[in-house]
């Protein structure tokens, strides 16, 4: 493998690459059902030694079971998987790691009391002569990796508290010790920070740098063009495109992943109305200090600032499930009982949290009852749920808002993660809130269903809905957002309306590098 970099005409960084012609791994046209449902009915990607390759597209597209066959939990019902040329069956986990592969989720699972060396050698731990742990051996190992990849991690320190970005850290070593060749890494920077994606970014050229393969799977496209040498995109369960990152254009590539040109139609909003939410220099102690802010009908107001500031706890506080230690909640300028989610629905307030899966949804419910949640009273007769009313009432939110679902009654963990956030969505705007806060609208979800969510919020503040969005995905603050407010280390340290809002004041007010004087 080859590869050099030069500039373009116009000065930008352009990366030739050369690979060789054997793949370290090759996929060709499998297919998977699952009953009478195709997850992928023609699915092809190779693998070099040296290469990050991009995985993208829509939610349901299919790169999910994908991961899944390559990982030996799904087995391809016909087709090809080939390692360095040479026909392979990835029957269990265990036949995956044998043949190279290493998979790095999004929300890695370590056992919390290990240490980080504990956990990479977790199930092959080296012993000495009587049966005793080589807990010396294990460390040295682990630094030698850490230390090639150029991270700072103490091996000897509890994965409990560890980051989601340590935690990728450690399974990346563990892939490394077990000396994996292609190392698949499934949405791995959705929980990350600007910071820990750069360091993730230095992590995969170094591993590139050892001749390893790379599948890299992301909504986030800008990610997929600095880290990747060529793009796959797959739709409804089939490979559609296959090209170098550098000859495709972002337009481009989200017209192969939907199928279509995705336009957002910006919505003109009527005139801002009256104060509907009022924060009063709320305070909870190791979070957040002395916040106030106001926000009107028909307004879309954004909280930002780096992960870690307290946008979460002060939402949370809001709604009622932190309690605060000082200040005041009013709604339409009554005064809300503090540590009470019910006292906030009755006002009027809705909370779409951060993570849909752990606090939004109830995975093993059904897509029905997850929608009538928050509203069970309304389609419930002398004490039962009416199954006639329940039914059409969920169907009409899920329509309205273009679920994709098979029946009312599966699971809604057969969603995909977009359906999923819709489907909370869905639960709370059957409420007709008043005041919505959205906390990371559309964290792990693909570009069709974003563009989606997006024009759904800005119809609820056309509607005359008061709109909160707490995001760290900058553009979407942007795009979105009236004013800003900055959230740095739990202070309110500046707002920001539109039409001075730039990711560059974003950041600085965020980092602390903003001044009066230098604004």
């Amino acid at each position: 493998m080859q590869v050099s970099d030069g500039r373009s005409a116009d000065g930008t960084k352009e990366q030739q690459t050369e690979f060789d012609a054997e793949p370290i791994l090759g996929v060709s046209h499998v297919t998977k059902s699952f009953g009478a449902v195709a997850a992928i009915s023609d699915a092809s990607i190779s693998l070099h030694r040296g290469e990050a390759h991009g995985l993208v597209g829509e939610n349901g597209a299919g790169k999910s079971t994908l991961v899944k066959m390559l990982a030996g939990v799904h087995q391809p019902d016909s087709g090809q998987i080939t390692i360095d040329g040479v026909p392979v069956t990835l029957g269990s986990p265990a036949a995956a790691r044998d043949a190279g592969i290493a998979v790095i989720y999004q929300e890695p699972t370590m056992f919390p009391d290990l240490s980080v060396a504990e956990n990479v050698f977790m199930g092959r731990m080296p012993r000495q002569s009587g049966g005793r742990l080589d807990r010396d051996s294990m460390r040295r190992q682990v630094i030698t990796v850490l230390e090639m990849l150029d991270v700072r991690l103490d091996p000897d320190r509890a994965a409990r508290g560890l980051s989601i970005a340590d935690q990728q850290i450690a399974e990346i070593a563990k892939a490394l010790t077990l000396d994996a060749r292609v190392l698949v890494m499934d949405e791995p920077t959705a929980a990350l920070s600007a910071a820990e994606v750069e360091r993730l970014a230095r992590v995969i050229e170094t591993l590139r740098a050892r001749d390893a393969a790379v599948l890299f799977i992301s909504h986030r496209l800008d990610e997929i063009f600095n880290i990747c040498q060529r793009v796959t995109v797959m739709r409804d369960g089939r490979s559609v495109l296959a090209r170098p990152a550098g000859d495709l254009t972002s337009d481009e590539l989200v017209r192969a992943m939907v199928g279509r040109d995705v336009e957002h139609r910006q919505l003109t909003r009527g005139a801002i109305g009256d104060v509907v939410l009022s924060v009063d220099r709320l305070t909870q102690e190791g979070n957040f200090v002395d916040i106030s802010f106001e926000l009107r009908a028909g307004e879309i107001v954004g909280l930002g600032g780096l992960v870690g500031a307290g946008r979460t706890e002060i939402a949370q506080a809001i709604f009622g499930i932190e309690r605060y230690d000082a200040g005041s909640v009013t709604v339409a300028g009554q005064p809300l009982k503090k540590g009470s989610p019910s006292a906030a629905m009755q006002a009027g307030i809705a909370l779409v949290p951060e993570d849909r899966r752990q606090h939004g949804l109830v995975m093993d419910e059904s897509i029905e009852r997850n929608v009538l949640l928050a509203s069970l009273a309304s389609v419930t007769r002398r004490g039962l749920i009416a199954g006639e009313l329940a039914r059409e009432t969920s169907k009409t939110w899920l329509d309205r808002l273009q679920v994709k679902y098979g029946r009312l009654s599966d699971p809604v963990t057969t969603l995909s993660g977009g359906n999923q956030q819709k489907v909370v969505l869905a639960k709370w705007l059957r409420r007709n809130p008043r005041v919505i806060i959205v906390d990371e609208p559309t964290r792990g979800i693909d570009v069709g269903t974003k563009a989606e969510v997006h024009r759904l919020l800005e119809e609820l503040a056309e509607q005359g809905v008061a709109v909160l969005v707490i995001s760290s995905e900058l553009p979407e603050l942007l795009l979105l957002a009236d004013r800003i407010l900055v959230i740095r280390e739990g202070r309110l340290v500046r707002e920001i309306p539109r039409a001075a809002a730039s990711e560059e004041s974003v950041i600085a007010a965020a980092a602390g590098a903003y001044t009066e004087q230098a604004a």
